[in-house]
């Protein structure tokens, strides 16, 4: 991003990220990560995408794409693992209509940025860009940051193993 695009995004989602309940996403662990971080790099990859190809809505795809994951898991508490894969969305679509004015496109953003784990299909095509890039972008912070983590533990348990005496 260049220096008017970075301004531009950061004016965008200013009120977003002043949000306390969205703040808060800073303490809640996503992919290895905090899921405040992982909702940044969506809606910067979202908001790249959307300006490359002159897009009439990139405010409003950016803005649901930051707002795809907005919830705290004490929203979630009664839910076993993966059910929260499938309830998350709504959750955070609730969270969302409470703070934020969000139009039709922006609502089906959120609720159907899961599919096909839900089976909320998208029903326009910006939420399909932004399902795909949650998707790269949940990916490439599973390698990059849960599977180090996963991997480094593995090595120190190998090493325990290893200095027992025999």
């Amino acid at each position: 991003m260049n220096i008017n695009q970075s301004e531009d995004f950061n004016s965008l989602i200013e009120d977003i990220i002043k949000n306390n309940k969205f703040k808060s996403l800073n303490k809640e662990l996503h992919h290895g990560i905090s899921r405040y971080d992982h909702s940044m790099r969506v809606a910067k990859w979202t908001y790249k995408i959307c300006n490359l190809f002159n897009s009439q809505k990139t405010d409003e795809i950016t803005r649901a794409a930051l707002l795809h994951d907005f919830y705290i898991d004490k929203d979630l508490a009664s839910e076993k693992g993966h059910e929260k894969l499938g309830e998350h969305p709504s959750v955070a679509l609730e969270n969302s209509l409470k703070y934020f004015d969000l139009n039709e496109v922006q609502q089906d953003i959120i609720k159907s940025h899961m599919f096909p784990c839900t089976k909320v299909i998208p029903k326009y095509k910006e939420s399909w860009l932004v399902s795909g890039v949650d998707k790269a972008v949940s990916t490439y912070e599973m390698l990059r940051f849960k599977a180090s983590l996963y991997v480094g533990i593995y090595f120190l348990f190998l090493f325990e193993i290893i200095r027992l005496p025999r």
